[in-house]
Formats: structure tokens, sequence, C-alpha cells
């Protein structure tokens, strides 16, 4: 009803013609710029895109060294644990064989000391044993007892007096 009443050919035909002249200078200047501009933000984006997920792969790798660099923190750090445990265990093996060494120096120093004291009692025993015998012998002769009882009674009475230490 209205739309068909008004409706012009000539009109038309003269829209038509400006749409597809417009068109024609739109596909001429701008769409080229226009398509230009969306293939660059395209690219831009892509690149955005592309450029997170080396990032992503970056970080990845970056945690992978990470993990290794701590594992080999911790493998270093126990073998060093265990080279300071060797030394401290052999510093004590030294010095329990050191102080085992010590003691059987001083333990033998002190046998020979107490044999060398032992000899000397000994030897001033014999030199003491050996006075006395001269002593006795001497007193023996001096009084030139008559009998025999009586120069056992006096050598039995010096015995007495005598005390060996």
């Amino acid at each position: 009803m209205g739309i068909f009443n008004d409706f012009s050919v000539g009109l038309f035909f003269m829209q038509l013609v400006i749409l597809a002249l417009l068109i024609f200078i739109m596909a001429k200047f701008a769409w080229k710029p226009i398509l230009n501009a969306l293939n660059e933000r395209e690219e831009g984006i892509q690149g955005a895109l592309d450029a997170a997920e080396n990032a992503r792969k970056e970080m990845q790798n970056l945690q992978a060294d990470n993990e290794r660099l701590a594992k080999e923190a911790r493998a270093e750090r126990d073998a060093m644990m265990k080279e300071a445990r060797e030394i401290k265990d052999k510093i004590i093996a030294d010095a329990k064989k050191e102080a085992e060494d010590q003691t059987t120096i001083m333990i033998d120093n002190a046998k020979a000391t107490i044999k060398q004291e032992q000899q000397a009692a000994i030897a001033e025993l014999k030199k003491t044993v050996g006075n006395l015998s001269i002593e006795i012998a001497q007193k023996v002769v001096r009084k030139e007892l008559a009998s025999q009882d009586e120069q056992l009674k006096l050598v039995e009475g010096m015995l007495e007096e005598v005390t060996l230490n």
C-alpha cells in the first residue's frame, strides 16, 4: 500500500547507481586500508598470543631449570654433609687412635718406671742385707764367743732389731 505507491523507478535506479558508486569508491579507497588495519590487528593479536605462548614455554623451562638446580643443590648439600660426616668420623677415629697410642705409651712408661724402681729397691735391699751380713759377721768375730749357742742367740737378736722397710 504505502510503500509501493510512492515507489519511483528513477529514484530507485539513481539510488542503486549511487550505492554501486559508493561500494566501488569504498572498495577502491577504503576497503584495502580497513582490511590492512584488520590484518595488522589480527597479526598483532597473533603475535601477542605467540609471545605469550613463548613466555609460558620460557617460564616452564625456567621452572624446570630451577627444579634441576634445586636438585643439584640438594645433591651437592647432601654430598657435602656426607663428606663432613666422614671427616668428623675420621677426626674422631684419629683422636681415639692417638689417645690409645698415648695411653699405651704412658702405660709402657709407667711399667718401665715401676720395673726400674723395683730393680732399684731390690738392689738397695741386697745392699742393705749385705751390709747387715757384714755387720753381723764383724760383731760375731769380735766377741769371740765360746759356744755356738751364744753365736746363734746373738744373730737372732740382731735380726729382730733390724726391721726391713
